[in-house]
């Protein structure tokens, strides 16, 4: 299957590469519009010094983390939630009967290099904010884990809200809403937020496993919602009891599909 990804998105890439400078600018363009959030950020910041109790340095770690994982899932498999204008156009027929899973080819469609914008803009701001931290080493080996925990998160709710869609094609703003309005709530100190929401995103829909549990650990900070200390550590079982339950639904989503006879 990852051997098909691979060569499915060279293929695109390489189409979307007969027009370079349309290429480099539409990936230079996305970029600018995600910094876009920075600059809102630093906004925040020339009337505080503290944002929900943690400084500037501590925000942009929480933003560059969130952003990098959501950045690959969203340049991996963030086409999955398309589905719906798929399923409406009937071309999601066509990829039933290739000898290819239909998940990989709905993620990886039109695959083009404006894709890896976010990551690379989200990148830069981790890699600028790290440093800044000072962080003990016996600390910072959370960090990768963090970022391929939250990967395997996102793309999870990518995969629901693909499913979701199945029986609610003309309704992707309701996948939107956990999938790209997940990414702006994981991007700020979850301080900021009720307790509810907090405990929503904890225990329903783990979120906060993306980059708040652990960035508590990272900057040995006390959690200010007074949760368990263990669920820090707590980001791949919460990863993996997630991944189960979309690829259920998904299967459940292909198997009770009736094609459009297109």
């Amino acid at each position: 299957m990852a051997r098909a990804y691979v060569l499915l998105a060279w293929t695109w890439l390489r189409a979307s590469f007969q027009y370079p400078a349309s290429a480099l600018i539409g990936l230079a363009v996305a970029m600018a519009l995600y910094t876009l959030d920075v600059a809102a950020i630093w906004v925040i910041f020339g009337h505080t010094e503290r944002l929900g109790g943690f400084t500037a340095h501590e925000v942009m770690f929480l933003y560059g983390t969130a952003g990098v994982s959501f950045g690959l899932a969203d340049m991996l498999f963030g086409n999955v939630d398309r589905l719906g204008a798929q399923v409406r156009t009937g071309t999601f027929d066509t990829m039933l009967i290739r000898p290819v899973s239909p998940f990989v080819q709905m993620a990886v469609d039109r695959f083009t290099v404006t894709r890896f914008g976010r990551v690379l803009q989200a990148g830069v701001v981790l890699a600028i904010a790290l440093p800044q931290l000072d962080l003990a080493w016996s600390r910072v080996w959370m960090v990768p884990v963090m970022i391929v925990c939250g990967l395997v998160i996102f793309t999870s709710v990518f995969a629901f809200g693909g499913a979701i869609q199945f029986l609610l094609t003309e309704a992707p703003e309701i996948a939107n809403a956990f999938t790209y309005g997940g990414s702006q709530l994981t991007q700020y100190p979850m301080t900021v937020y009720g307790a509810e929401l907090v405990r929503g995103v904890t225990f329903i829909m783990p979120l906060a496993f993306v980059n708040w549990q652990p960035a508590l650990f990272v900057l040995d900070r006390e959690d200010p919602l007074g949760l368990p200390h263990w669920l820090r550590f707590a980001s791949p079982v919460a990863a993996l009891a997630i991944a189960l339950a979309a690829a259920a639904l998904w299967r459940v989503g292909i198997r009770r599909y009736r094609s459009t006879g297109s």
